[in-house]
Formats: structure tokens, C-alpha cells, sequence
């Protein structure tokens, strides 16, 4: 059976444009706190809850890790945000397919996404002892869209595919 288009689910669907919309907004709010050193992001509530204080970190940049294995100049040194981006599109992509590749691919990225959410909300807490409502938002989001996954790949009524 090859691979079908259908809609990705009203959960899937949310899921997608929140993470999507946030990971727009934290890019907005680097980029307004890197022409501006004032600038007040209206997730920065304190000085314990301070957004635009992660993202603008060594950590919201390539994970943290990119620049000392690839170096600063790499193209995948970017701000976490656009992994984001590329990352929602993507769920919402695939979310649209029907096919075993396709639901393998969900999982997968939802486990990597996962894999990423502990890692930031490790470094969030701490290393920069900080509460970001931002950050914490998209990794419930990311948890969301993992239950999604598996769920999508276990296939009608909860029985394992091939069963």
C-alpha cells in the first residue's frame, strides 16, 4: 500500500501552529533583545523568568552544541527557533501522510524533539536557573505531538499494525 494524503488531526493540527507561533515569537524576541538590550519580552516577567535571557544564551543557538563541533560559522549553528520552525513544519507534513515511512519519520522526530526538550529544560533549570514559559510550552507541545506519534503508528483502534 503506498502512501495516501489526509488530514493530520484538529491535535496535531494545534500542536503544529503553537510550536510554530512560538518558535516565531522566541526568534523575534532574540532578535528584538540583539538590537536592543532593553527590550522587555512580555515572557520576561523577572529575573528567574526571563525568556529573552535564554534565547539569547549560548544554549539557544545550535542547542549549545553546534559551534564547538562544527564551529560558529556553520550553517547549522542557528537559533534554536528555527529548528523549531523546521521542526513543526515537519510534523505537520508528515502528519498529513498515511504510510509506514511516514509514521516512522513522526516517531522518530518526536523522539529526537523529546530527546531535545530534556536536554534544553536540563540546561533551562540547571545551568541558567531560569524559568522560561516559552521553553516549557513547546515541550509540553513536543510531549503532545510524541503521544500523537505513537499513537498514529500503532494504527485504527490501538492494535499494532500487522496484527
Amino acid at each position: 500500500m503506498g502512501t495516501t494524503w489526509a488530514s493530520p488531526g484538529w491535535a496535531r493540527l494545534a500542536l503544529c501552529l503553537a510550536g510554530f507561533g512560538l518558535s516565531l515569537y522566541a526568534l523575534h524576541v532574540k532578535a528584538a533583545h540583539a538590537r536592543d538590550k532593553d527590550y522587555r519580552a512580555l515572557c520576561d516577567v523577572g529575573t528567574a523568568i526571563s525568556c529573552s535571557r535564554v534565547f539569547s544564551s549560548r544554549w539557544g543557538r545550535g542547542f549549545g552544541l553546534v559551534e564547538h563541533v562544527l564551529g560558529p560559522d556553520s550553517v547549522l549553528n542557528q537559533s534554536n527557533s528555527i529548528f523549531g520552525c523546521i521542526f513543526y513544519t515537519l510534523q505537520l507534513f508528515l502528519g498529513c501522510l498515511r504510510g509506514r515511512w511516514a509514521s516512522i519519520l513522526l516517531v522518530l522526530s518526536s523522539l529526537l524533539s523529546l530527546a531535545g526538550s530534556v536536554y534544553l529544560a536540563w540546561i533551562l533549570f540547571f545551568v541558567l536557573y531560569d524559568f522560561c514559559i516559552v521553553c516549557i510550552t513547546t515541550y509540553a507541545i513536543n510531549v503532545g505531538l510524541t503521544v500523537l506519534s505513537f499513537r498514529g503508528a500503532q494504527g485504527p483502534k490501538g492494535k499494532a499494525k500487522g496484527h
